[in-house]
């Protein structure tokens, strides 16, 4: 099994765009800002197109701004990376954005509109909720985190799972593996793998492959990594167990290369 492409390779350089409406900008003036990370050497754009899910999740830009956004970065070769709850989400793939990461709040019409636009999605089965939840005493407090936030992050729990049952059912939706990883979840990542298939119903091949050749492919690195074949970079973990009778087998990494070195290697139990 290769390792999970999206941790494994970082960009080189990202700038993010966030914001309220008109105070991140004109049309105009995003497209000055996209063509100046480019000159600067990003590769990667990322775009917050809603507010946190905390504060309800709502819209922080116009369909205007985002055509303005993914519209040059397209014409730069730039990926977009699209955080997006709700309404976001359609917009996201109208603009022509590559991917949108989360997508809680968001129904069946726009998971369909996505498949249509060709827009990966990266949604989140439980870690990153389950995380909030397990540190609470240590977030709650700090900027953004109060009783009320919390409140609506435990509402949204069974809903993520739900998006993530109607992504697998949604003909042609390219549904990428990622964590939303922060303080408290590094580290764990093998979580998600049992949240999606545990409590999503997702095929366990469908969860390896997602996080693999489906990832490369997103990441347009599909040529170099996400699968073991000639001519690809020798990035490969074994496990012990078999992932596709028991998903908790991610738990228990035994064997680890990258780039052809072995850096792990135990000797399995009898």
């Amino acid at each position: 099994m290769t390792r999970s492409p999206k941790a494994r390779c970082p960009v080189r350089a990202s700038s993010p765009l966030e914001g309220e409406g008109e105070k991140t900008g004109t049309p105009d003036q995003i497209r000055e800002f996209v063509r100046k990370q480019k000159a600067a050497g990003a590769d990667l754009i990322k775009i917050f197109a809603s507010e946190s899910i905390r504060k309800g999740g709502g819209m922080t830009l116009s369909q205007e701004q985002l055509n303005a956004a993914c519209g040059e970065a397209n014409k730069l070769g730039l990926r977009t990376l699209v955080h997006a709850y709700k309404n976001a989400v359609p917009a996201a793939a109208l603009a022509g954005c590559t991917e949108v990461e989360h997508g809680t709040g968001t129904t069946g019409a726009d998971l369909k509109v996505l498949s249509e636009h060709g827009t990966y999605f990266d949604p989140q089965a439980g870690l990153v909720i389950e995380n909030y939840m397990d540190n609470k005493d240590k977030f709650l407090g700090t900027e953004g985190y109060t009783e009320g936030g919390f409140a609506a992050m435990a509402n949204v729990a069974e809903l993520d799972h739900q998006i993530v049952r109607q992504g697998a059912k949604t003909p042609g939706l390219k549904m990428v593996f990622g964590t939303d990883a922060l303080a408290g979840s590094h580290g764990r990542n093998a979580e998600e793998f049992i949240d999606r298939v545990r409590d999503c119903g997702i095929d366990p091949m469908s969860a390896m492959t997602s996080a693999q050749s489906l990832g490369a492919e997103a990441m347009r690195m599909g040529d170099r990594i996400g699968s073991i074949a000639p001519r690809y970079e020798a990035d490969i973990i074994a496990l012990e167990g078999d992932p596709l009778k028991d998903i908790t087998a991610v738990r228990r990494v035994v064997f680890v290369m990258k780039a052809g070195v072995i850096y792990k290697a135990e000797q399995l139990r009898p």
